[in-house]
């Protein structure tokens, strides 16, 4: 079985660094060369999307020399995912606010989503700047300034429409990894994964190669996904 949305939480690479006595910089570069052939592998499993975490609304608390550094990295690796990936007919998205996003990030994201928005082979969705309650917030803002101007009637509000004003109208998460050991969501798309399938593993993210992805799969493929119902043929009566 093999599920259509996984969504990964990219964490453990300032840890990945300190252990081997590098400054966290080196840990980051480390997690993004790792993006390369895990993206690549888990496209040709047959996944259709997939959802990375890699930037959160308050990872801007870090210090401006790390985020500094991220930003330019993030600029520099959505370049490269979209040569890569537009060959394969990938389309890349974003998830997140803008503000405060440099202009710089903004025009790549821009280009980069309007140049790859035919693609049908599959979706990377970047979540950059993200966070599930203000993605929650900002859609009910849209939603009652579509009702006041009539565009929509609020009491026909159901879990589909909501869903069509975040940021951006994807199937719901059937599977979220998380690497680096923490367990929690951190504020990851909570309204997606509200029957997801929840897989955490210690391995920092930079060794999170395709073997360790295969291993999540495979857990995966042992749970029953009753999405609150009862699997009729199994229970005793």
């Amino acid at each position: 079985m093999i599920p259509t949305h996984v969504g990964i939480i990219v964490d453990g690479n300032g840890r990945w660094a300190t252990k081997r006595f590098k400054n966290r910089s080196e840990g980051h570069l480390a997690g993004s060369k790792n993006l390369d052939n895990l993206c690549q592998h888990i496209f040709d499993k047959g996944i259709k999307i997939l959802s990375l975490y890699i930037f959160s609304t308050e990872n801007f608390k870090r210090s401006d020399e790390e985020v500094n550094y991220l930003m330019d990295l993030f600029a520099r690796k959505f370049k490269h995912d979209f040569k890569m990936f537009s060959k394969k007919e990938i389309r890349i998205m974003f998830s997140g606010r803008r503000e405060p996003l440099k202009q710089e990030i903004l025009d790549i994201i821009d280009d980069i989503t309007l140049k790859t928005k035919d693609n049908q082979n599959g979706i990377l969705n970047f979540c950059v700047n993200y966070g599930a309650h203000m993605e929650i917030i900002d859609a009910c803002k849209k939603i009652v300034i579509d009702n006041n101007n009539g565009k929509i009637n609020v009491n026909n509000l159901d879990d589909k429409l909501f869903s069509k004003y975040l940021y951006n109208d994807l199937p719901d998460l059937d599977l979220v990894i998380r690497t680096g050991g923490e367990l929690r969501l951190s504020n990851f798309m909570l309204w997606q994964a509200a029957y997801a399938e929840f897989y955490f593993t210690d391995t920092l993210f930079p060794d999170f190669n395709e073997k360790e992805f295969d291993l999540a799969l495979d857990s995966y493929n042992k749970r029953e996904r009753r999405f609150g119902g009862i699997d009729y043929e199994k229970k005793n009566f």
